[in-house]
């Protein structure tokens, strides 16, 4: 089968020409002002608690209000921010971190360890209902705060990938402020933290709005507001985009950029985010068919990638040959290759698993996906006899039931890069007790052990190297491709995004 979708978000196909007309002036002009960023968004923020929400969520907003101890830079690199240094114990045990000075909170509160030690604390207590929970809660023993600028994370066992888990999970939240809350909940409704913006306003299903925090220790932003406006619509996106009512856009659709780089003062910006698009596949029930290893091949055998990459992403993306993305660091084995898409090797593990007629399933897709991917999918499954029904959802809608393992049992999903290291991807999505994970292997078990004890990007370059082989021999998910996130903006509004992670780092946002 040859799978050609010709209604790929149909009606845009003229919409560049339509637009040809506006005046110069409206489509280069800031749509509010030059003090001003409008950006558009396909997904609500549901969840303006960094240390609860999913990656997915918090990515759009989550650097732009707040601060980590350290960070990265674009290639991966940690570098200092709310700590100046850091220091790791011999038997690799305790991480202590001393402090920067000056530092204030959006409310006025001055940072202090006690801050730092109850953000850890937010995160595993389990009202909190934290999706960061499970990269802590077996690795802490406790954290000290011998003074107001010195904390130490004391860890029950090595590990290998804990600065980086520190800088990609841990955004720091006032203590005293959450303290006086009545219910954890409530911190989303009126979040505080110590980045270059400060929450002003959410009206849901409308639009989330931050200001420049004046009391910033670092860089001042040279905008002074961004107001990320919701629009779930492809089409409303690019035709905000165009009439210069957004100046900013995520969610360009692939169709549309060989057309937008053509129009006056439009630039388009296809980027790799280090994240794999997949089916995730709930395969520890053990009366599903996806318990089975051989439909799980077949499901990724039945489909052909580069044919959904061309039609459906109109060739944004690449084929995977394992969960770990090749824009990794590290964990990457270029000798590895995708399954590749044979239908009769497809049929024939289906009827080897006892499914010769194949089977019925029902398959999760949320709204910040283009239905038709999933449409490609399905047709593609259909032709070996699986009969996948797909429930479409909102994308908060879905976002709570998939981080809390009810979307059995499959759905569409990406995992986004935050910690520049391949133990999140598995971690998350491939181990026993991972939030997005409903798959286990002895085999990835033991290697993440020896992952946790080695430091060395050699020696965890090779350990993730094993478990790469190991999930694509065992098919943990039906994968698709590299994802790309395509950026449309305004020519005169100066912006870089950041590749090789899903973060949007806002914080050099300027007008020309």
């Amino acid at each position: 089968m040859q799978y050609l979708h010709r209604s790929v978000f149909a009606g845009l196909a003229g919409l560049a020409l339509a637009f040809s007309m506006i005046a110069g002036d409206a489509r280069a002009a800031p749509a509010v002002n030059k003090d001003t960023v409008v950006m558009a968004l396909r997904a609500e923020i549901y969840n303006l608690d960094p240390l609860v929400t999913a990656t997915g969520d918090s990515q759009r907003w989550g650097l732009q209000m707040y601060d980590s101890l350290y960070t990265f830079d674009s290639k991966g690199k940690l570098l200092p921010q709310l700590a100046t240094s850091y220091k790791i114990s011999d038997d690799g045990l305790h991480y202590t971190y001393v402090l920067r000075d000056g530092v204030k909170f959006h409310n006025g509160d001055a940072l202090s360890s006690a801050d730092v030690k109850f953000s850890m604390d937010w995160i595993l207590n389990p009202k909190t209902k934290s999706t960061r929970r499970p990269q802590f809660a077996q690795l802490i023993e406790s954290v000290d705060t011998p003074d107001a600028r010195t904390v130490v994370f004391n860890l029950r066992t090595r590990d290998g990938a804990f600065l980086n888990k520190i800088a990609g999970y841990l955004f720091i939240i006032p203590k005293a402020y959450c303290e006086k809350l009545a219910a954890p909940e409530d911190f989303a409704k009126a979040p505080v933290g110590s980045g270059p913006f400060k929450f002003v306003e959410q009206q849901i299903g409308q639009f989330t709005k931050i200001e420049r925090f004046d009391g910033y220790w670092g860089p001042k932003p040279q905008v002074k507001t961004i107001i990320y406006k919701v629009i779930p619509e492809p089409t409303s996106r690019v035709n905000a985009l165009l009439s210069g009512e957004v100046d900013i856009s995520e969610g360009i659709p692939t169709n549309q950029v060989a057309s937008l780089k053509k129009e006056a003062g439009i630039d388009v910006l296809p980027t790799p985010i280090g994240s794999p698009l997949a089916v995730r596949l709930y395969s520890d029930d053990p009366e599903s068919p996806l318990s089975k290893r051989d439909v799980r091949l077949a499901l990724n055998y039945a489909i052909d990638v580069n044919a959904i990459i061309k039609s459906v992403f109109h060739g944004i993306g690449a084929p995977m040959a394992t969960y770990i993305s090749k824009y990794y660091p590290i964990g990457v084995d270029p000798a590895l290759q995708p399954y590749g898409y044979d239908p009769k090797k497809a049929k024939a593990l289906l009827a080897a698993a006892g499914y010769p007629n194949g089977f019925e399933i029902k398959m999760y897709s949320a709204s910040d996906m283009p239905k038709e991917l999933a449409e490609a999918v399905v047709a593609y499954w259909s032709q070996v006899g699986v009969r996948a029904r797909v429930q479409y959802m909102d994308y908060a809608a879905w976002s709570r039931i998939n981080n809390t393992h009810a979307t059995a049992p499959m759905t569409i999903m990406q995992f986004s890069n935050a910690i520049w290291d391949p133990l999140h991807p598995v971690q998350g999505a491939a181990a026993k007790d991972g939030t997005w994970s409903n798959y286990s292997n002895p085999e990835v078990e033991k290697l993440l052990l020896q992952a946790q004890g080695t430091e060395d990007a050699a020696g965890r370059d090779r350990i993730f190297k094993q478990i790469g082989r190991v999930l694509h021999d065992d098919a943990q998910s039906v994968l698709i491709t590299e994802l790309f996130y395509v950026f449309g903006k305004k020519r005169d509004l100066e912006w870089e995004p950041q590749s090789g992670i899903a973060w949007y780092n806002l914080r050099n946002l300027k007008w020309k």
